[in-house]
This record gives C-alpha cells, sequence and structure tokens, in this order.
C-alpha cells in the first residue's frame, strides 16, 4: 500500500512564529487594558478579544489542518483580521488622546521592528511594558501587530500553495484509494 499518509499531522502550534507573536500581543494587550483604560470601558472587552482571537484562530486553524485545508486557511485569515482590527483600536486610541503614532521609518519603530525579529517571548516584552507609557505601550504593540499579521499573510500564501499541490481530504482521500487499488492490482473502473 501506498506510503503517503491520509491524515496529515500538523506540527506543534507552540513552535508557529506567528503564534508565537500573537501571544505576545495578547499579553501586552490584556497589560495595556487593564493598566490604562478605565474599569467598564467596552474598549477593554473589544481589545482583549481581538488579540484573544488573533492567537486562538491560529491555534483552532493548525488543529483543524489535519482534515480540513480550507478550515485552516479560513481560520488563519480569521486570526489575521481579528490582529488588524485590533490594530485599528490601538491607532484610535494614540488619536483621540493626542498621543503620537511613530512613523513607519521613525528610529522607535525600526528598532522595535528589528527587536520583534529578535525576541519572541512575551516575558520580554512586559519586563519593558512595566516601565514605559501608554504611547509607547501601545506603538511596540503596534509594531508586533504588523510584524505578526505580515507573517501571516506569508503562512497564508504557503497554505495556498501546498493547497494547489496536495489538495483537500477528498482529493488525498480519493487519490490513496486509487493507489491502493493499483497495488493490489483491483479494477479501477
Amino acid at each position: 500500500m501506498s506510503g503517503k499518509p491520509l491524515l496529515k499531522g500538523r506540527g506543534d502550534y507552540h513552535n508557529l512564529l506567528t503564534f508565537q507573536k500573537a501571544t505576545v500581543v495578547y499579553d501586552l494587550t490584556y497589560f495595556f487594558c487593564e493598566k490604562y483604560l478605565r474599569k467598564g470601558d467596552r474598549t477593554i472587552d473589544q481589545m482583549v478579544q481581538a488579540a484573544r482571537s488573533g492567537k486562538q484562530n491560529i491555534v483552532e486553524g493548525n488543529g483543524a489542518a489535519t482534515t480540513s485545508k480550507e478550515t485552516e486557511i479560513k481560520l488563519t485569515n480569521v486570526a489575521k483580521a481579528s490582529l488588524e482590527e485590533l490594530l485599528i483600536d490601538y491607532e484610535d486610541y494614540l488619536r483621540t488622546r493626542q498621543l503620537r503614532q511613530w512613523a513607519k521609518d521613525s528610529k522607535e519603530a525600526v528598532y522595535m521592528r528589528d527587536l520583534g525579529r529578535r525576541e519572541t517571548g512575551s516575558a520580554f516584552y512586559l519586563e519593558i511594558a512595566k516601565t514605559r507609557s501608554d504611547e509607547v505601550i501601545a506603538n511596540m504593540t503596534i509594531c508586533l501587530i504588523h510584524q505578526t499579521t505580515y507573517l501571516l499573510r506569508k503562512q497564508l500564501e504557503h497554505l495556498g500553495e501546498l493547497f494547489l499541490q496536495e489538495g483537500g481530504l477528498r482529493e488525498r482521500m480519493t487519490r490513496i484509494r486509487l493507489e491502493a487499488r493499483r497495488e493490489q492490482g483491483t479494477h479501477i473502473p
């Protein structure tokens, strides 16, 4: 029988850079909302839920990948969309309080992008956040959201290429069944 497995195992989502970065975004958002938004402000729920959705949909998509490439792609895209929603919340926070949003080529943003390429752990960023202003934390998180959504776009492109190469579960099932019949010498109508 063919050596190709019907159900392809997925890697551990903890190893996905998108998951690691989305976790940092979630943790920073939770910290930010607890520290800088008033209790009872609906924005807290909105921001924390968008950050959580970004992280959790990466996990759920990775888990669904065993049987549905389509679901994996859809949930990965939901993760990206949730983080893009969160991005707007941070931009709104800065704008409505007349705080500065770092320009893409500012020295702070360039430094943060470089830091974001090297550091993936929440503890590192939370330690920094403890001593920074709301303006700085919001801008740090904006930079990390941009990096995460960029990586999610790349992940989606890769998933799309895999789908084109391998097809979905039904196509694999048919292909493997036909190969098994051929190997057994069974007539295929």
